[in-house]
């Protein structure tokens, strides 16, 4: 399962892709609108900004925006960053692999052989569905190019 800090961050980012892209949104609107506690959700915000998904401007007009397009943001990309690995077991890690303590070989192993599957289809579900996607309300990601066509 995901985090619920994941879930929050990836609400906080269905709210900023939805609002004018010229007007920075309020931590507090966010956490009003989003129901997130909003000292949880000054966190996820200064964890985004950091990776840099979003920006904030300080002052009267301040705020936060995205940095990158929400057709540019996927939610792996959000995941892995809050969550960490997504992968069900060590040895099927991208970003943080190690074998598993009681195993006598990756080659062999038949739990291995049927998580990496799982592993390799929820990653192609999760990094190719982005944000704009989810806003969207299908959820499903888009091939590049029908994403341009959509723009176009």
């Amino acid at each position: 399962m995901i985090s619920q800090k994941a879930k929050y961050a990836l609400r906080a980012l269905a709210a900023l892709a939805q609002a004018d892209p010229d007007e920075p949104m309020l931590i507090s609107e966010i956490a009003v609108q989003q129901s997130i506690p909003k000292k949880f959700l000054e966190q996820i915000l200064l964890d985004l900004k950091r990776s840099g998904i979003v920006i904030s401007r300080r002052g009267k007009q301040g705020g936060y925006l995205l940095l990158k397009p929400a057709d540019a943001i996927t939610f792996g990309e959000v995941l892995r960053l809050v969550d960490g690995p997504i992968a069900p077991l060590p040895c099927l890690s991208q970003t943080a692999y190690r074998k598993c303590e009681d195993c006598d070989g990756e080659q062999l192993c038949e739990i291995r052989h049927v998580f990496a599957r799982v592993a390799d289809a929820t990653r192609n579900v999760l990094f190719t569905t982005t944000i704009a996607d989810a806003i969207e309300g299908t959820g499903e990601s888009k091939p590049p190019a029908a994403r341009e066509l959509l723009t176009a």
